[in-house]
């Protein structure tokens, strides 16, 4: 199981949380860079908007994503591939703009 799930190995004795290890963070991020390289091979941008597309197409990795990685990792992920799509999106439109004038 992930960290951050309901077991108890991840609480410490005063209740709290314990921080994931290097290797925890390596699992999610390896697990996240996986997810991603499948909705990428399906032209999903969206994993939020498009779960249900996303789950069919790629549940092997949505799996190992979110059995990796704590539930507010995954939301922050799927949310941060969204904004860095459309932050370079904006970016090639105002490429191709100030191409489009300096040809005038």
């Amino acid at each position: 199981m992930g960290w951050f799930s309901s077991s108890d190995s991840t609480k410490a004795s005063d209740g709290g949380r314990i921080a994931p290890d290097r290797s925890s963070r390596q699992q999610c991020w390896n697990g996240r860079d996986l997810f991603f390289e499948c909705l990428d091979r399906n032209d999903i941008v969206d994993g939020i908007k498009n779960d249900s597309e996303a789950r069919k197409r790629c549940g092997k990795e949505i799996a190992e994503f979110e059995g990796s990685c704590a539930k507010a990792w995954v939301k922050y992920f799927k949310e941060k591939r969204v904004m860095e799509y459309n932050r370079d999106q904006t970016i090639e439109r105002i490429k191709k703009e100030d191409q489009a004038t300096a040809g005038r």
